[in-house]
């Protein structure tokens, strides 16, 4: 059975048991308690507590998954993956073992043909329920049922005698025996039916829960015969690419450690397409970070193969390929993800090269000294500069018996201020706020009536105060703003990108003042202060936004829909929205871009969203299914999480997005539309921020003021300013062309020989540091002059101020970059001091400065930083 042909059946048939067919959660959920989404359960936490949505009990789904706990397992096993799906089915207090274990037989027997002497069970050692349903009802053989411990059959493992307290339960697992393979578990059947309250202390639950998870890779190997997952359908053509780009016959390396370098660049791929294809791109921390790991990770092994080119961007469309059966949306991203890939892949090369040098040096260095242990301050030298992650060092050091002082690492981390992998520990995976209590009365939340109104009457339902539950808030309160809970409510909180609404909740004998609106868990939180009077849990009010800010906020609100618009005319469809801020008459907006958006297209896109605003088109919206929102055109964010009903806006006929802000009735409203600028926000990732209405008028009514002004004082009409200022631009050049001419001749020039004569030793290098009075060109020739009188073991840096900047130039003998030493990043950790950077070459660098008076700063600096790095 293919793999996407097993996937819908597990969906279809659960559906036909009363199972709510649900989407996949996102990669990277709304969730503190984890980075990515590692099981199926997670977007049902709410549900297994009773809190979540009411309208169903049961559901399936398959859900994407990331899990990196095991990195440096991957491609070394069968069956170790980052990225993988997970099928579940799932019962929020309804059925429960029974049904959970007969149906798991009767889709793996009856649906899927799975011979049952190949399949072998276990169960909790105290679970006599669980084992006599598969013993005396499905009729499974005593000798086929294990029981096991608490570590290997209960959820969370050792929760009994261990903890945590909370939701648990036993669980009863599936095992698949192939044909000359391991045993390997392709289900797992929780039963969360205790509350642990202490040590070996477990409460039954008043509703118990189902939690199923199948692994779909290892279940498509069981029915394919295949010895391990990467050998399955969807992963065949992966695998193949991956050889190809890499240049090896995969049979041939099949079982040496270049397999398991292709078989893990095929993995990363896998995740990285899925990841940038939700606007997970690399970075320095949190989701980014793994990101980063694993991309760098599939380059370094193609490195040791002999690949100097970037690879794994070509990998790309060939997931999305083999994936699209159950993600068609991949192939849209394919450009803009190997965009990004291959531009990662280029940063991560260009640093290699040296660091690979200067990695090889120090395992030398460390084996020299009779040591087994690589300093914390080489590994992190190596990961700040050279981005040579301290796992891979880690790894690439075990290979030379070698292992990195993991403390001195951190230290050296925290002392330079880098910045970590961002994972502090997480939350409770069930824990509960004073909204829950809340939900348990209002379980639909807060009902929102902003589309239609900005005022409306409404109950308070809830006051919180400092994070906790009140009764009330009076006037006078010292402390943070309270948060106050209507029933119903117009005021728009905080999503999507746009503000959250200000405005007054009025009652008898109150007067709030809303500063800020916000969303969670369902409730539209009101932030602010009670102005007169006491407002009471319960009291009746009539709450009203600021309907001028709300109507500044939806003209550019609406504009966001129209720029986009405009950028996919002029740039392409690769300019998706990566984020945005709506702010009252102002926006920001992200967009996948490969480069900056030149001036002359930026004027073409204000030129085109001004055209669009003036079709005065009509702006409506629809609640719709997300299948019928898809099959009309409607545009969504890739990476956000969308319900089953979603809200489509439509402009004209040129615009229809998956939009829950507010809108205004036709485009014409939005006034003029104003383009300020256009920048990075991060690699592939640009930005544009825009006016709309009176801020964009007032800033061209600015604009011309400040132009008659200059017209003004350089006596010419507004047209003729740009002729006449490039005319005085030129006129200085002159000027100061031939005031150069007319400069008397300096002081004495250093030479040489007087720089030699004051040079310092470092090791066994003669470093030359001085300030002088000359120009770059000047400082070059100095610097060859000196290397001509010592060809060897020489490390120099000049520096001068010139017209009021500064000048920097530093250098290497050719022995001493053969071990490593690179001019460019010595000036990188220098020119900051001068209040400027720069770099270059390893044997030759230069830098400008904007704060002479530094220079003594910089010296000092430059002699701390080459001392340690040539000092013995």
């Amino acid at each position: 059975m293919k793999t996407d042909d097993l996937r819908e059946a597990y969906l279809e048939f659960f559906a036909s048991k009363g199972c709510v067919r649900k989407p996949s959660d996102v990669l990277a959920p709304n969730d503190p308690t984890v980075l990515f989404t590692p099981a199926g359960m997670n977007q049902f936490k709410r549900e297994f507590m009773g809190l979540g949505d009411p309208s169903f009990k049961r559901a399936t789904t398959c859900q994407m998954c990331i899990r990196t706990g095991d990195i440096e397992n991957v491609g070394r096993t069968p069956r170790h993956m980052t990225f993988f799906e997970m099928l579940g089915n799932f019962s929020f207090g309804d059925y429960f073992k029974r049904e959970a274990i007969h149906w798991a037989w009767e889709f793996l027997v009856d649906t899927l043909k799975i011979d049952p002497n190949r399949l072998t069970f276990t169960v909790y050692q105290d679970d006599d329920e669980a084992f006599d349903i598969w013993n005396k009802e499905v009729g499974v053989a005593a000798d086929r049922i294990k029981r096991m411990g608490e570590d290997d059959n209960f959820w969370p493992a050792g929760a009994p005698t261990h903890g945590p307290n909370g939701v648990c339960g036993p669980c009863s697992e599936i095992f698949y025996h192939g044909d000359g393979i391991e045993e390997v578990e392709i289900w797992n059947l929780v039963f969360t039916q205790f509350n642990r309250v202490g040590p070996g202390q477990l409460e039954p639950l008043p509703n118990k829960n189902i939690d199923t998870g199948m692994g779909l890779e290892r279940a498509a190997a069981a029915l394919q015969g295949a010895r391990s997952n990467f050998e399955i359908d969807l992963f065949v053509p992966i695998v193949a690419a991956a050889a190809d780009a890499l240049g090896v016959d995969y049979a041939q390396v099949k079982d040496t450690l270049d397999g398991v370098r292709i078989r893990r660049a095929s993995d990363h791929a896998r995740t990285l397409m899925f990841c940038l294809h939700e606007n997970i791109r690399p970075g320095p921390e949190k989701q980014g970070y793994v990101v980063r790991r694993l991309l760098r990770r599939a380059v370094l092994d193609a490195y040791q193969m002999g690949r100097r080119e970037p690879f794994l961007y070509t990998l790309a469309p060939v997931v999305a390929e083999a994936m699209k059966g159950g993600y068609p949306d991949l192939v849209d991203s394919v450009p803009r993800v190997q965009h990004a890939i291959r531009e990662e892949e280029e940063r991560f090369l260009r640093n290699l090269e040296n660091g690979m040098r200067l990695l090889s040096d120090t395992f030398r260095k460390t084996k020299a000294a009779g040591s087994d242990v690589v300093s914390g301050r080489d590994a992190f030298d190596l990961h700040s500069t050279y981005g040579i992650p301290v796992e891979v060092t880690e790894s690439l050091a075990a290979d030379q018996n070698l292992r990195i002082d993991q403390t001195g690492f951190e230290e050296a981390r925290k002392a330079f201020a880098a910045v970590s992998r961002g994972t502090a520990e997480a939350a409770d995976v069930f824990a509960t706020g004073p909204l829950d209590t809340l939900k348990e009365a209002y379980n639909k939340g807060s009902e929102f009536l902003g589309y239609e109104a900005t005022e409306a009457p409404a109950k308070v339902i809830g006051v919180l105060e400092q994070g906790r539950l009140a009764d009330s808030a009076a006037a006078g309160a010292a402390g943070p703003p309270v948060a106050v809970v209507l029933d119903r409510t117009p005021f728009y909180g905080e999503s999507g990108g746009q503000v959250g609404d200000t405005g007054t909740i009025v009652g008898d004998g109150f007067l709030f003042e809303v500063e800020d609106t916000k969303k969670e868990n369902d409730f539209t939180l009101h932030l602010g202060r009670v102005v007169e009077g006491r407002l009471d849990v319960g009291a009746e009010a009539t709450a009203t936004v600021d309907a001028g800010r709300r109507q500044a906020i939806r003209r550019a609100h609406s504009a966001t829909h129209l720029l986009h618009n405009a950028l996919h005319k002029h740039l392409g469809k690769h300019a998706q929205q990566a984020g945005s801020k709506v702010e009252p008459d102002r926006l920001r907006f992200d967009f996948s871009n490969p480069e900056a958006v030149g001036k002359e297209r930026l004027q073409a896109i204000e030129k085109t969203v001004n055209e669009l605003v003036m079709t005065a088109a009509p702006v409506d919206w629809k609640l719709m299914p997300i299948a019928e929102a898809r099959n009309l055109g409607a545009m969504a964010l890739f990476g956000e999480k969308y319900p089953e009903i979603v809200r489509v806006v439509r402009m004209g006929d040129f615009s229809r997005e998956l939009c829950g802000g507010t809108h205004l009735d036709s485009v014409g409203q939005v006034g003029p539309f104003k383009i300020l600028g256009e920048e990075s926000v991060a690699a592939g990732t640009r930005r544009i921020i825009a006016l709309t209405g009176q801020a964009a008028l007032d800033f061209v009514r600015q604009e011309e003021e400040a132009l008659a002004e200059v017209a003004a004082t350089l006596r010419v009409p507004p047209a003729q300013v740009g002729g006449r200022i490039a005319a005085l631009l030129e006129e200085v050049k002159t000027l100061k062309k031939q005031a150069a001419q007319r400069k008397p001749e300096s002081g004495p020039k250093a030479t040489p020989d007087e720089l030699l004569a004051a040079a310092r030793a470092a090791g066994e290098a003669a470093v030359v540091i001085a300030a002088v009075e000359a120009n770059l060109d000047e400082m070059r020739v100095l610097i060859d002059g000196l290397r001509r009188k010592r060809p060897e073991n020489l490390a120099v840096l000049l520096i001068a101020a010139v017209d009021g900047k500064v000048s920097l130039v530093s250098a290497f003998s050719q022995d001493l970059v053969a071990k490593g030493r690179h001019a460019g990043q010595w000036l990188k950790k220098v020119a900051p001091a001068v209040g400027g950077g720069g770099g270059g070459r390893p044997d030759m660098a230069q830098a400008g400065g904007k704060d002479p008076a530094k220079i003594p700063d910089a010296l000092e600096l430059a002699w701390a930083v080459v001392r340690e790095e040539l000092g013995e």
